[in-house]
C-alpha cells in the first residue's frame, strides 16, 4: 500500500497537454520522472505529444469542460498508478470582443473552458488530492490580474479562475491541499501565434510583444512548466493561495520615464 501511495504522490494529471504550455509542463515533468496523465481534446496531437516524450505515460482524449471527461482522467490515474498527488490545469482559450461585441455563446464558451473547465477539472481531482495531500496549479494570465482591451470574456474568465485558486486554498488547506496558480506573459504557443495571425500586420505585432516584457522577449512553454513543475514540488511546501506572475516584468513597469542620453 505504501508503493501505491508513494507511486501515487509521483503522478500528475495534466490538462491542455497536446500543446503550448501544457505540453512544456509535460516536458519537465517527464524530465523529472513523473508518471503522467496527459489529457487533452486533441487526440491527435495528443499522440504526438505522448510519442514525443518516449515515456510511459497515460492519454485521455476528452474536455474539460466535461465533469464526467475530467472524472475519467482521474480515474485512469488510479487505474494505472495507483492514484493522483498533482494537478497541472492549462487548457485554455483566447477569444476576443467587448461588451456589445461579445455574443452570448462566445461568453458562455469563453467561461465553460476557462473558468469552468478548472472548477470541473479540481473537483474531480479533489478526493484524490486530498487522500494523497497533493497539489493543484491552475494556469491563469496576466489578464487576471490587468486586462487587454477587446478581450472582456478572456479576461473575466482568468480574474475567475485566480479567484478560484483563492477560494479553494482556503477550503484545501485543512484537507492538506495545496492550490496555486500562474500568471503567465505572452508565451510563444500556437494560440498566441493564431492571435497575431488576427492582426493585420502580424510582423509589427509579433516585434510589440516582444518589447511589451522588460525582459525584451516572449516566454517559452518550458520555462512556465519549470515554475509549475516547482509549485507541483515540496521545494514549494510554504505556499498556497498564490497566483505567481511569470511575465518577464511586464506588469511590474510602469511606462512614462523620461529617456536619459545613455539608455
Amino acid at each position: 500500500m505504501s508503493d501505491q501511495v508513494n507511486n501515487a504522490g509521483n503522478t500528475v494529471l495534466v490538462t491542455g497537454a497536446a500543446m503550448g504550455i501544457g505540453r512544456g509542463v509535460a516536458e519537465v515533468l517527464t524530465a523529472e520522472g513523473k508518471n503522467l496523465v496527459l489529457f487533452d481534446k486533441d487526440g491527435e496531437a495528443l499522440e504526438a505529444t505522448a510519442k514525443a516524450l518516449g515515456c510511459k505515460h497515460a492519454i485521455k482524449v476528452g474536455s474539460v469542460t466535461d465533469l464526467s471527461d475530467c472524472e475519467a482522467a482521474v480515474q485512469l490515474a488510479v487505474d494505472r498508478f495507483g492514484g493522483l498527488g498533482g494537478v497541472s490545469h492549462n487548457a485554455g482559450i483566447q477569444t476576443y470582443g467587448d461588451a456589445v461585441t461579445t455574443t452570448p455563446e462566445l461568453w458562455a464558451k469563453t467561461l465553460d473552458v476557462n473558468l469552468t473547465g478548472g472548477f470541473y477539472v479540481a473537483k474531480a481531482a479533489m478526493p484524490e488530492l486530498r487522500r494523497n495531500k497533493g497539489v493543484i496549479v491552475l494556469t491563469a494570465s496576466v489578464q487576471g490580474m490587468a486586462a487587454q482591451k477587446g478581450a472582456l470574456a478572456y479576461v473575466v474568465s482568468k480574474h475567475g479562475l485566480i479567484g478560484l485558486v483563492t477560494g479553494m486554498a482556503m477550503d484545501e488547506a485543512a484537507n492538506g491541499v495545496r492550490v496555486l496558480g500562474v500568471a503567465p506573459g505572452s508565451v510563444e504557443t500556437p494560440m498566441l501565434r493564431w492571435a497575431i495571425n488576427l492582426d493585420p500586420n502580424p510582423k509589427a505585432l509579433d516585434d510589440e510583444i516582444d518589447a511589451m516584457h522588460p525582459i525584451g522577449r516572449r516566454g517559452q512553454p518550458r520555462e512556465i512548466g519549470e515554475v509549475i513543475a516547482f509549485l507541483l514540488s515540496d521545494k514549494a511546501s510554504f505556499m498556497t493561495g498564490e497566483t505567481v506572475r511569470v511575465d518577464g516584468g511586464m506588469l511590474a513597469r510602469i511606462p512614462g520615464a523620461p529617456r536619459k542620453a545613455d539608455q
